[in-house]
């Protein structure tokens, strides 16, 4: 079962530091993060990938949903 952040509504870096924690808590398998923005997408993304997860994204509904994968 993936692990969820729900990051919505917070301001950066608080996104970054929520996934970078469950990336790490993690170690891998698939890590599901929501947040607003697009600049919180493409910080998050480089988080995860400096820690070698491939990182994709969709939007539904002004949210966006982060999937990790290792």
């Amino acid at each position: 079962m993936a692990e969820e952040v729900d990051a919505r509504g917070l301001s950066c870096p608080q996104p970054v530091i929520l996934t970078r924690s469950a990336l790490e808590k993690a170690g891998s398998g698939e890590v599901i993060v929501q947040v607003d923005t697009m600049t919180q997408v493409q910080n998050c993304s480089r988080a995860a990938e400096h820690l070698g997860w491939l990182a994709s994204y969709e939007e539904q509904q002004n949210v966006f949903k982060l999937t990790f994968k290792k």
